[in-house]
């Protein structure tokens, strides 16, 4: 089972893909995991993707892809994959289908978590960290997972907020990006949507849910 995953930050698309993956028993690819990976074993195309990230430029297609071709060919992919993080654009999805095709590897779904888009900047405003344990889920804009004021609803330990997490500026600028549907991720979706058919399916499922709900609905619909 090959999978692509799309949702914005937020949208609790991480969450959601760790499930799949030990429901499915298949590789849970993430698309900033593959860069590291190349440029710390110091393969041709991780060092052609150094030059790029050393002077601030986007590392292009033609080097991203194929990274993630390999990544998908290898020993833990055999019984499938969900690849997360990519395509974010348009251009990216077309050229990532025609390699796929190219090399003979089928997508089975392509789910999108819906969500909107004030929810999503709430939902990442409103994560909170416990002094104790960052595992502990607080987050004051989600009811069930409301703190008690400034302490950890689980055990009560004092709660801060990481500052990416209030950075509105850098929380628009991503879901700019993602909500799209032009040129953006959302037009990657909506590519892959045209080209659905009874071998490829496209799967939607409304992220304002809580996790369990959300992941009760995908599951369905695999």
């Amino acid at each position: 089972m090959n999978i692509l995953i799309f949702g914005p930050n937020g949208s609790g698309k991480g969450t959601q893909g760790t499930l799949i993956k030990d429901k499915f028993n298949i590789a849970h690819i993430e698309s900033g995991a593959i860069f590291r990976e190349n440029i710390k074993g110091g393969t041709e195309l991780g060092k052609k993707a150094k030059e790029y990230i050393d002077r601030g430029d986007l590392v292009p297609d033609e080097i991203t892809i194929p990274m993630i071709l390999d990544r998908l060919k290898k020993d833990d992919c055999k019984n499938g994959w969900l690849l997360d993080g990519f395509p974010r654009s348009k251009v990216q999805a077309e050229k990532l289908d025609e390699a796929l095709k190219k090399d003979g590897i089928r997508l089975n779904y392509v789910v999108e978590i819906l969500l909107d888009r004030q929810i999503a900047k709430n939902r990442i405003m409103g994560r909170r960290l416990c002094v104790n344990d960052n595992n502990h889920p607080n987050n004051i804009y989600i009811d069930a997972i409301k703190p008690d004021g400034d302490k950890c609803r689980v055990c009560g330990g004092e709660l801060s907020a990481r500052a990416d997490d209030q950075d509105e500026t850098a929380i628009d600028k991503r879901h700019s990006i993602y909500y799209d549907a032009e040129t953006g991720t959302l037009a990657s979706a909506y590519y892959f949507k045209a080209l659905a058919d009874d071998k490829m399916k496209y799967i939607t499922v409304e992220g304002k849910n809580p996790i369990n709900e959300v992941r009760e609905e995908l599951l369905s619909k695999l």
